[in-house]
């Protein structure tokens, strides 16, 4: 049977490089190559990022990454360089941050 213990979850990204560029320098997360990528996240757990040459960005959200100040958090993604997109159906502050309740 299945061994659920053990579970990981995984995406695919078109550069592997710039992948773990992103991943390791921006967002700070330790990053091993093995198998494409892995991230370790909370818990020693990981997530397997995997090049795919027809790699198509995600429609949805694939990590989540709670913050205590989201503000914050946004003021210093975008000074390390990260660009948000502002969606027209949804209400957003200057920050990009929409509040959906």
């Amino acid at each position: 049977m299945i061994d659920g213990t053990r579970a990981f979850s995984g995406f695919s990204v078109d550069d592997i490089t710039a992948a773990k560029a992103f991943y390791s320098q921006v967002l700070g997360l330790a990053v091993t190559e093995q198998n494409g990528m892995l991230l370790q996240i909370g818990g020693g757990k990981h997530v397997l990022v995997y090049p795919k040459t027809n790699h198509e960005p995600a429609t949805f959200t694939v990590l989540n990454f709670p913050v205590g100040d989201i503000e914050a958090a946004v003021d210093q993604l975008r000074t390390a360089g990260v660009e948000f997109q502002m969606y027209r159906t949804l209400t957003t502050r200057a920050s990009s941050v929409a509040r959906v309740r």
